[in-house]
């Protein structure tokens, strides 16, 4: 494992590429789009063809009713286009293709969101969960008609009174062993399991989540199977329910209520793989560990989470297409030329709304890909140890919340970039940024996922940092006390001064250095991991409470944290890529956007830089201009990067997406030039008192 140097990175200023080499750089868009297709190219080909399809398109306008029923019949017509079985086994008519369902199955997110998630609850959350938490009985009996929509089904996990916190949920399944039956009981009001998709009418089975007791012991929480409704669609005896109503989005889903009052099923409903009740009551499990076992049991799910972030990615592609399409076409004010509007986009404000979006965007897609690639290896066993699922843990509560906040910072700047086109239903933003909302809540909320992640990253600072892929947790060897000499007493201001006064070029070369970049996130992430280490350092020996009240103290700093260490695993995926880029041109533009995004990410943070000490005032001022140099080196550039995300006018749908606004402008400057030429435009009130003022002067 290669250990991050101590050297602080403003000590030696690398030669490096100036931003005038290359500038007739082109970019070759087909290219650049197969290497974002990724490994699963074939697939997203095959799963955009689908979702550009008519059949599979929401129709703005539509009750929820309507809306609920259009995408229940969707569910049938993917059934029959075999979209939606890549996961499963190949004995069942699956692939057995982890990786690829997972790519296929988020690019349903361009032609409606509610079909997506709707699918992802059939089968991403009730089949998988029968999947990888049943056995070989439970597929033979259940798989089959939930694979082909027999069985429509849902996933009961979340209660109203307890949303992320899962080990907590208070629906009880106790075993009766005089009739070999589980007892699924909600003992109050709270226990209701809520927010269920399919669970307000479409449902007639559910995987249920609940307390596993049995000889008086809890055993925590378990999986199991239970028929909700009968084929007339009423509830079984001692099930019920209600419709959770309209939502803020995605109202093309049911989502509603479910509560159970001593409903018996049979002892074998149990979904059983990492524990089991015999038929005289006795608990066994292959993981000793209670804590372990929920753990691996919860991180067989994990590709709701991976999937998201992927659809999250996809509808990013899809605005800033559009927008950056738009911003070049769209002319306002006339400022540089009396004859000419110009573009929106050669605005340097325009440009600093969406190019960092881009730049952001190419980071997630990029940093997605890695994590399909950890899925991939999870789930086909290729790399299964207990370390890489909990590094697949890690990586997913990494990146879901960063790109699923980005899907929404993206909506709305491309909603406001559009000015009042934007808001017209016809664009969709306001529709997908409805939907994409829950996004950052749903398979976990970010800001839970996000302290996840944290303590991962303390426990791991703890061990010594075994490490995992693509750099996300380098070896932390700055120590508390080199830490405390280095940054936080005058030494390190004093070296930067030295080297700071020489002139501004200098400073900003070594700012575009991918060595100093990476130097300048890695070591905030040290620096904030190390300094939480300290600050909670002895929590574990703490009476509980207390203990629990130091880690609130510090559960910003641990969100802020986590949330540092996300946005380097992108910018070294982002890098990663890079190195994978053939084409010089498109190299060369890459790396100014992979550059754009370091340095946006640093300028975000530049207080925390400057009152560290890894940044001195001088160089700092460097910062913002040279951001401002990479925007207008690419400018030109700006259609092309959008064009190699590689969605077309049947994924797009958006009015102002099509090229009408060229036609539109077109058609004006074509009227005033004809005007100008038959000399019967009136003359402009300006005009006239410029030649009077002229005349009375002579």
């Amino acid at each position: 494992m290669t250990q991050t140097s101590m050297t602080p990175p403003e000590l030696e200023v690398p030669a490096t590429m100036t931003i005038a080499d290359n500038d007739q750089a082109v970019v070759n868009v087909a290219a650049l789009g197969e290497q974002l297709l990724g490994r699963w190219a074939a697939t997203r080909r095959t799963a955009r063809e689908l979702a550009g399809r008519p059949e599979v398109h929401r129709i703005e306008g539509l009750s929820p009713a309507e809306h609920r029923v259009r995408c229940f019949d969707q569910l049938h017509y993917l059934v029959e286009h075999q979209a939606v079985h890549r996961a499963f086994p190949a004995a069942l008519g699956g692939s057995d293709d982890h990786g690829g369902n997972i790519a296929g199955f988020e690019e349903l997110v361009v032609a409606d969101p509610s079909l997506q998630i709707k699918a992802g609850v059939q089968w991403g959350l009730f089949g998988a969960a029968v999947l990888h938490l049943g056995t070989a009985e439970h597929h033979q009996a259940w798989l089959p008609g939930i694979m082909n929509m027999e069985i429509p089904g849902c996933f009961a996990m979340t209660e109203t009174g307890h949303g992320s916190d899962v080990a907590s949920i208070a629906t009880t399944a106790v075993f009766d062993p005089h009739t070999q039956e589980f007892v699924i009981h909600t003992p109050f009001r709270a226990a209701w399991k809520d927010y269920i998709g399919n669970a307000a009418v479409d449902g007639r089975a559910a995987v249920v989540f609940a307390q596993l007791i049995t000889q008086g012991v809890n055993h925590g929480v378990h999986a199991f199977y239970v028929e909700l409704r009968e084929r007339s669609g009423d509830f079984l005896p001692g099930i019920g329910g209600e419709d959770n109503g309209l939502k803020g989005g995605l109202n093309g889903i049911d989502n509603g209520r479910l509560h159970f009052t001593q409903v018996r099923i049979p002892r074998t409903n149990l979904l059983n793989r990492y524990g089991n009740v015999d038929d005289d009551g006795t608990y066994t499990s292959t993981i000793a560990s209670p804590g372990r076992r929920f753990f691996t049991m919860l991180g067989t799910l994990v590709q709701g989470r991976v999937s998201l972030d992927g659809a999250a990615v996809a509808v990013s592609k899809l605005a800033l297409k559009t927008a950056v399409q738009y911003a070049t076409e769209r002319r306002q004010f006339n400022a540089a030329s009396d004859l000419t509007e110009e573009v929106l986009m050669d605005y340097q404000r325009h440009q600093r709304r969406l190019l960092p979006l881009v730049a952001a965007t190419y980071a997630t897609s990029f940093a997605h890909e890695e994590l399909l690639e950890k899925l991939n290896g999870v789930f086909s066993g290729e790399h299964d140890s207990d370390e890489d699922r909990q590094d697949l843990e890690t990586l997913a509560a990494a990146l879901k919340p960063l790109s699923t906040w980005h899907a929404l910072n993206t909506l709305q700047e491309c909603r406001e970039a559009c000015g009042g086109a934007g808001f017209l239903t016809e664009n969709r933003f306001t529709s997908l940024r409805a939907d994409l909302d829950i996004y950052t809540t749903f398979e976990g909320d970010n800001n839970v996922l996000l302290q996840l992640v944290a303590k991962r990253l303390l426990a791991d600072f703890a061990n010594e940092f075994r490490g995992v892929d693509f750099g996300v947790l380098a070896r932390y060897v700055v120590t508390q006390a080199a830490e405390r000499t280095i940054h936080r007493t005058g030494l390190r201001r004093v070296l930067q001064s030295v080297v700071d006064t020489g002139s501004e070029k200098k400073s900003a070369i070594a700012l575009r250095d991918e060595n100093t970049q990476h130097e300048l996130l890695c070591g905030r992430v040290e620096s904030m991991v190390s300094e939480l280490a300290g600050e909670l350092r002895g929590a574990r020996r703490m009476p509980q409470a207390k203990a629990a009240a130091l880690f609130n103290e510090h559960q910003n700093e641990l969100i802020d944290t986590a949330r540092a260490h996300a946005e380097l695993l992108q910018w070294e995926a982002f890098t990663a890529a890079l190195k994978q880029t053939g084409d010089p041109g498109t190299k060369q533009v890459l790396t100014w956007l992979r550059d754009l995004f370091g340095l946006t990410l640093i300028e975000n943070n530049l207080a925390w830089y400057l009152m560290h000490g890894r940044l001195s005032a001088q160089r700092a001022r460097t910062l913002g201009p040279y951001i401002n140099r990479l925007l207008a080196k690419l400018r030109p550039h700006s259609v092309d990067l959008v064009d190699a995300f590689g969605y077309g006018p049947e994924h797009i749908r958006m009015a102002i997406g099509t090229g009408a606004e060229k036609e539109r402008q077109d058609e004006a400057m074509a009227y005033a030039r004809r005007q100008r030429a038959s000399g019967d435009s009136p003359i402009d009130e300006k005009t006239l008192i410029a030649r009077r003022e002229k005349a009375d002067a002579s």
